[in-house]
């Protein structure tokens, strides 16, 4: 929905505003795109796991085995940190969808001959999609 004369003013005179109070903080954002974020977050994520490896050949050399415990644990932060990070920059994620609240919805789900995933009405995955995009677009949410 795209906003009104009054609105587009008043978010210009925001931006404005905050261009004039802190310019490097506005130039910071306003060339910022959203996945260039995640992507630094990726690269810090990847550092995590290359430094948890180091700290792990740290630990075989040395025979400290709380050192091992604790590169595992950097490799494992730093791995999940790192995939939370992929499924946000391409919006997908693995799992679970918030509209599936549990095991209540997955045992309505019946599997097909095929490799297609049914719903409770017998509407596959595609159809349910279709269904909600044409909602969404009329309005009705």
């Amino acid at each position: 929905m795209p906003l009104s004369d009054h609105e587009q003013r008043l978010l210009e005179q925001i931006e404005q505003a905050l261009y004039d109070e802190d310019p490097k903080f506005a130039r910071l954002y306003q060339t910022t795109d959203v996945r260039s974020h995640y992507r630094r977050r990726l690269i810090r994520a990847a550092i995590g796991v290359v430094f948890g490896l180091a700290m792990l050949l740290a630990a075989v050399i040395v025979p400290l085995i709380p050192l091992g415990v604790a590169a595992f644990l950097v490799m494992l932060a730093s791995a999940s940190y790192g995939i939370a990070s992929w499924q946000r920059m391409v919006g997908q994620r693995i799992g679970r969808s918030a509209d599936q609240p549990g095991p209540a919805r997955r045992s309505r789900r019946t599997k097909t001959r095929g490799s297609k995933v049914q719903g409770g009405d017998g509407q596959s995955l595609l159809q349910r999609l279709e269904e909600r995009w044409q909602r969404r677009q009329d309005g009705d949410r």
